[in-house]
Parts: structure tokens; C-alpha cells; sequence
């Protein structure tokens, strides 16, 4: 397959992109704005691999997303390009209502016109895969229960709201238009080259840095942790197998409260990096607890048995040892969350190493 990667050089994006070149034998042509989340040295190791291009531009241009259709002609599109950070949408939600619902909307209508230029037997191969969150669903209250395929949208943030509106606008298409869509709900992902931003990465580099490690009210939120190339391999199972028009959950299995979370990454940094910064006895000491967001959800589930059942994908990693996996990363690749923090790493948005094309 030729397939088209919005978001490609995000931190899911980028998981996909290296799951399909090192994995299979499809080609893969990476769009992306380069916001200040897409990080084009997450990619750099392809940038010699003939299966591999890149596009700079914004899902919101429907003329660059229909020149990129015309000339890569792609059999399959995965749709990751998204602002995804709840703590920004509550503090600027335009750009979350912007790229997530407008830009969707572009995408999807170049895509339609794009397809129904097709043949009869290209048609009949060609995918529109929507990658979504299960913060869509809004929280759970109760220990038990869980997040299914038809659980009834109740999405808390901006964020979560502007991805359930695109979520729907990729089956009103399929629906009204007849546009072979996928739809997959993911949980909380995380592993390498995740942004710093977000509560992992965060607490590693703080600690390693010996600053406080900042925890929303009581820590007590729990989320089903995903690491990214389990999520990445689920992702290559749907566009591949799954059947058109369906919806997949996809879940890590590993509920944890987010004090725990940090707590493990914590106790890993006991171990792996003993000699901590001055005046620090015990990485846990820096934990601190701050006022808690507006709306926080209390725990989200995912079920992932359809996904399971249907099309044979399990999550490879427990928590345990997918989180080492991530500290150990971050310790072995300085350069590349250096570059993040300091912000050098946007010298590379023109991807001059990458022979990009604009």
C-alpha cells in the first residue's frame, strides 16, 4: 500500500510511520503542519529510505491535501493529525476547534473527491482510517465498568469535544458519501519520543533534572496506559483487516492512578540513575500536588476485546515493561528531547535533512 500519515512526525504518528517501514514493505508519505508537537527528527532515520516522503502542510489547505493526492495517489489515509494536549485547549480552545473539526472536514471532503475519482477495483481497496481518543466518552465513576465501541459520547474538555465532533464527521461521510471509513478510540499512550509536555516524559525529565514533579489534585485520576508501538501495530491491523464503516477501542490493559504512575518512574530512576541531582535524598521527595484542572475526568477503560476478537491484536507490553522500555529511552536519547526543551529542534521544520517536499 501507498499510505498517507496526517500528523506523521507527532509522537503517534511517528510510532506508525516507523511500524510500517520497518515492519512491512508500504510506502508512506508523511503530512504534516509541523506545529510546535511534530518534531521532524523523530523521522531523521528514514530520511534516506525510498519508501518514505514527507509534505509540510496544514490538513486546513484543501488545495496542498488535494496536489498531495494527485501526485503520491494513495490507496490508504491514517488521520493523526490533531492538537491533542487538554491542559491547551483549556487555556486556547480555537486551535483544537481549527485543526480537529475544520481540518478534518477539509480532509475528509479532498478525500471523497479524491476516492470517487477512482476505479471500481481501487475503490474497493481503499481505506480512511480516523485515529480518535477515548476521552470522547468522557470519565467512568465506577470500578468496573469500561469503555465500549457503543458507549454514548460525553467528552469533558475542549480537547475530548473537538474530537468527538471529527469522530462524527468521519461516519456522516461514510454514511451520506459512501467514504470506506475506520474508526479507533485509543487510551493514554506513551513510550519513546513522546513530547515533554505530557505527564510521563514530564516526570522523567524533571526528576532528572531535580525539579518538582507537578500532580493534579490527588493524583487519584486513573487511565488505561498504552505504549505507543502496541498502539502503532493496532493501528497497521485496522487499516489493514478491519472491516469498513466499524469502530475499534484499542487499550493497554494497564490501569493505573497517575500517583502511581509517577511513583514506578520514580522507583526506575532509584535504580537506573542513583546519583541524583544535590540535595534530593529521594526522587519521590519531589513530588508535589497542585490544584486540580477544570473537568478533569476520574478514570477512563478501554474494553479492546472487539479488536481481539475480530482481528487478532493484543497489546506486547505490560505496564512494567513498557515504562522501563520509556525511562530507559529518555536516558539513552538526550539529544533528542534536548533539542525539544531548548527548542532547536524547530531549526529542523524546513527538513532540509529530509529532502522535503513543501
Amino acid at each position: 500500500m501507498k499510505i498517507i500519515v496526517t500528523g506523521g512526525a507527532g509522537f503517534i504518528g511517528s510510532a506508525v510511520v516507523r511500524h510500517i517501514i520497518d515492519s512491512t514493505n508500504d510506502s508512506v508519505l508523511v503530512l504534516d503542519k509541523l506545529t510546535y508537537a511534530g518534531n521532524l527528527n523523530s523521522l531523521k532515520q528514514f530520511e534516506n529510505n525510498e519508501r518514505f516522503t514527507f509534505v509540510q502542510a496544514d490538513i486546513c489547505d484543501y488545495t496542498a491535501i488535494q496536489n498531495v493526492f494527485n501526485n503520491y495517489q494513495p490507496d490508504a489515509v491514517m488521520h493523526l493529525a490533531a492538537e491533542s494536549h487538554v491542559d491547551r485547549s483549556i487555556d486556547g480552545p480555537s486551535a483544537f476547534i481549527e485543526t480537529n473539526i475544520v481540518g478534518t472536514y477539509t480532509l475528509l471532503e479532498a478525500t471523497r473527491h479524491f476516492y470517487q475519482s477512482l476505479s471500481n477495483e481501487k475503490k474497493a481497496l481503499f481505506r480512511f482510517h480516523h485515529i480518535s481518543t477515548d476521552e470522547v466518552f468522557g470519565d467512568l465513576h465506577g470500578t468496573d465498568d469500561f469503555f465500549t465501541e457503543t458507549t454514548p459520547y460525553a467528552p469533558s474538555s475542549p480537547y475530548s469535544a473537538s474530537k468527538a465532533a471529527s469522530d462524527h464527521l468521519v461516519r456522516a461521510w461514510h454514511r451520506t458519501y459512501g467514504l470506506p471509513t475506520l474508526v479507533t478510540n485509543c487510551s493514554n499512550n506513551y513510550g519513546p519520543f513522546h513530547f515533554p509536555e505530557k505527564l510521563i516524559p514530564l516526570m522523567i525529565l524533571n526528576a532528572l533534572e531535580g525539579k518538582s514533579l507537578p500532580v493534579y489534585g490527588d493524583g487519584g485520576q486513573i487511565r488505561d496506559w498504552l505504549y505507543v508501538d502496541d498502539h502503532a501495530a493496532a493501528l497497521y491491523t485496522v487499516i489493514s483487516k478491519g472491516k469498513v464503516g466499524e469502530t475499534y477501542n484499542i487499550g493497554g490493559h494497564n490501569e493505573r492512578k497517575n500517583i502511581d504512575v509517577v511513583k514506578t518512574i520514580c522507583s526506575l530512576l532509584e535504580e537506573l540513575v542513583p546519583n541524583k541531582p544535590s540535595k534530593i535524598q529521594k526522587y519521590e521527595d519531589l513530588i508535589t500536588f497542585v490544584t486540580d484542572r477544570p473537568g478533569h475526568d476520574v478514570r477512563y477503560a478501554i474494553d479492546a476485546s472487539k479488536i481481539d476478537k475480530e482481528l487478532g491484536w493484543k497489546p506486547k507490553e505490560t505496564f512494567e515493561s513498557g515504562i522501563k522500555k520509556t525511562v530507559i529511552w529518555y536516558l539513552e536519547n538526550q539529544d533528542w528531547w534536548q533539542q525539544v526543551k531548548d527548542g532547536s529542534y524547530q531549526g529542523e521544520r524546513l527538513g532540509v535533512n529530509l529532502g522535503v517536499k513543501k
